[in-house]
């Protein structure tokens, strides 16, 4: 079947460039940050990212402050794309959802199968997300070798994926709860969803600070607290009449017709992708590789985790999608065949950011175990990024894509 290609809106464009963009960047932040932790400044440079500023530590700040509105974004992003996006179309939006889920369990399974009943359980969550930045990049680099469908249905794979993520976060690594604390923040969220659907409160400056409210009870309640991000974006309002997939190029639109939504992804995108991230790969990345770490590899965490994302990511989304498209539930896009669901498994593959996140969660006060957990993530990352690149760069089918 000659491969179709449907517009893609200027808003996904935006969003794709921007994670590209974001995924060159937090290669170059990563191998700076290595090179500087095992030179004879290591030292200072870790003691910089755990010196204490308003009662938490630089790292802290990085990883509860500014990754909340890394999350802000996601949760903006996905919000789009079920009112406008892949998503917004049940059948369109299955073979995505039904593919994260296999991608996520597998790779669960496989750590589970190798940790299960020991100390370094708690792993499981690392190895079921998947980097949005590194995939879409990762993709980005192979043009027009691929469909356009292909990176709207790994972007809503990634997106699904790390929705499933903060779900394990805020379900599976939460030590104690303040009941308190979280009824507030409970509160807060029902007061700006009442903002919305009732009072009709367009204007970012209420949720924005009623966001902020909400954060700080999220970090004493003992969730996480980047889990306000995501309810923020819930919060804030979005206009289906804000899909611009079908504008003339040249028109624009009156920023009074845009909804806050759609204003704060757009003014969000450059400083995560540019900013914050880059950040975060700087301040977790800074890992002392001691003369013994090819041993750690070996470990049933560390292997856990390199097998979860090399093998489990791509035949848990191939296996799981050939199975919903067998029985009927959904259908291939059209342009996608199964070699290019595999590639896309393989990127999925690439867990980076998400893995890491949950790598610190998983391990708190283990510095060792966080350090293997972190070279198997880059090392497994590398690898499946790598794998993929090649399986889509040779085997995959040339043809037209939307993208310039």
């Amino acid at each position: 079947m000659a491969p179709t290609t449907s517009a893609l809106s200027k808003t996904f464009m935006q969003f794709f460039d921007s994670e590209k963009a974001s995924g060159i960047i937090l290669i170059i932040c990563t191998i700076v940050s290595l090179a500087i932790a095992n030179s004879l400044y290591g030292h200072a440079y870790l003691e910089l990212w755990h010196t204490y500023v308003a009662g938490l530590s630089v790292e802290h700040w990085v990883n509860d402050g500014l990754m909340a509105i890394f999350f802000l974004l996601i949760g903006l992003e996905l919000k789009r794309e079920l009112y406008v996006g892949e998503l917004s179309n049940f059948k369109n939006a299955l073979l995505p959802i039904v593919a994260a889920a296999g991608g996520v369990c597998v790779p669960a399974g496989i750590h589970f199968a190798l940790n299960s009943g020991t100390q370094t359980q708690a792993g499981i969550g690392i190895p079921m997300a998947t980097d949005i930045a590194f995939a879409l990049g990762a993709l980005a680099l192979l043009g027009n070798r691929v469909p356009a469908s292909l990176k709207v249905f790994l972007a809503a794979l990634a997106v699904m994926d790390d929705l499933a993520a903060i779900v394990v976060i805020a379900v599976f690594y939460t030590a104690k709860l303040s009941f308190f604390y979280l009824t507030v923040a409970a509160c807060m969220f029902g007061l700006l969803c009442l903002v919305n659907r009732v009072f009709r409160v367009m204007s970012l400056f209420p949720y924005l600070v009623g966001g902020a409210i909400m954060w700080y009870c999220m970090l004493q309640s003992g969730i996480h607290s980047t889990i306000a991000g995501v309810l923020l974006a819930l919060a804030i309002p979005f206009s289906a009449k804000d899909d611009d997939s079908a504008k003339d190029e040249d028109s624009e639109k009156d920023d009074d017709e845009e909804s806050p939504s759609y204003r704060l992804e757009h003014i969000l995108h450059k400083p995560v992708a540019f900013i914050i991230l880059p950040i975060f790969a700087l301040a977790n990345t800074g890992i002392i590789i001691a003369a013994n770490w090819s041993h750690e590899l070996a470990s049933n965490n560390s292997m856990g985790i390199m097998a979860g994302l090399i093998v489990g990511k791509p035949l848990g989304i191939t296996l799981v999608s050939f199975l919903a498209v067998a029985i009927g539930v959904c259908k291939l896009p059209a342009g996608l065949d199964w070699k290019h669901i595999f590639g896309a498994g393989l990127l999925g593959g690439i867990g980076f950011t998400m893995s890491i996140f949950i790598t610190n969660l998983a391990f708190t006060g283990n510095a060792n175990e966080i350090t293997a957990s972190k070279i198997a993530v880059l090392l497994a990352s590398l690898i499946a990024g790598v794998l993929g690149y090649l399986w889509l760069r040779f085997l995959a089918t040339e043809t037209e894509s939307q993208l310039p």
